[in-house]
């Protein structure tokens, strides 16, 4: 299956915080859309893999994606290796999107940052003939997506674009609250965190208002991009 829009994550709820909202709009326009998580989120201080597994699936379901999968890295502790890059070349050549989502290159949390330049060096070696990979012991081609887009997460970052997703705000936060055992929730009793209080989804609100201020958008995303972007029509800007 050729998938639009593939998204990557250190862990299962980064993209839905992040970028959910950007996936909303393209599937909502048609867009095969999906998500790899790179670990199942074993070392959060709330729930466990097997919920946390559970709560992606839901949250997939929620936003109508066509592919997720999980890689079973170590949460915390996988490397930039070679094995780890052939696992993402061979999901990138698998599924070959035009556009490639991955976490922030720079982050509260140390997998989020490594797991950034990870997807980034696995993005543009897919591309290169003499790497070889298969599934189920069939050769893959190379292949390179078009464009590769970083979400912001916890820190602020400057973003490269902005986009207007106003009309699936809603939707978004609905997406989030999938996953039960990370974010607020008045009948689970386990540890705070710095996301599961009830005033975090006035953090993520906010954030996306600024995103979406210099647009004239209500609510928007923003990612950076390490290239020129460019585009045909000066009219098609905000």
């Amino acid at each position: 299956m050729k998938l639009d829009i593939l998204a990557f994550a250190a862990h299962p709820d980064d993209v839905e915080l992040s970028a959910s909202g950007t996936l909303l709009k393209y599937i909502a326009e048609g867009k095969k859309v999906g998500i790899i998580d790179l670990t199942r989120g074993e070392l959060g201080s709330r729930g466990t893999a097997t919920t946390r597994t559970l709560e992606a699936e839901n949250a997939g379901k929620l936003m109508g994606l066509s592919v997720r999968e999980n890689l079973d890295l170590a949460d915390g502790f996988f490397d930039d290796s070679f094995d780890t890059k052939m696992r993402i070349i061979q999901q990138i050549r698998k599924y070959q999107p035009d556009i490639v989502l991955a976490n922030a290159m720079s982050d509260r949390h140390p997998d989020h940052g490594r797991a950034g330049k990870i997807v980034a060096d696995a993005s543009f070696l897919s591309g290169l003939v003499k790497i070889q990979s298969a599934e189920d012991d069939i050769p893959q081609a190379p292949f390179r997506p078009q464009l590769l887009l970083h979400y912001i997460q916890d820190h602020y970052l400057k973003p490269d674009i902005v986009i207007d997703v106003s009309d699936f705000m809603e939707q978004k936060i609905e997406v989030i609250k999938a996953f039960t055992t990370q974010f607020y929730d008045p009948n689970f009793d386990g540890p705070e965190t710095p996301i599961s209080g009830e005033d975090f989804f006035d953090f993520i609100k906010g954030r996306m208002m600024t995103l979406g201020r210099p647009i004239g958008a209500k609510y928007a995303e923003g990612f950076t991009c390490d290239r020129i972007l460019g585009v045909d029509d000066l009219f098609d800007l905000r």
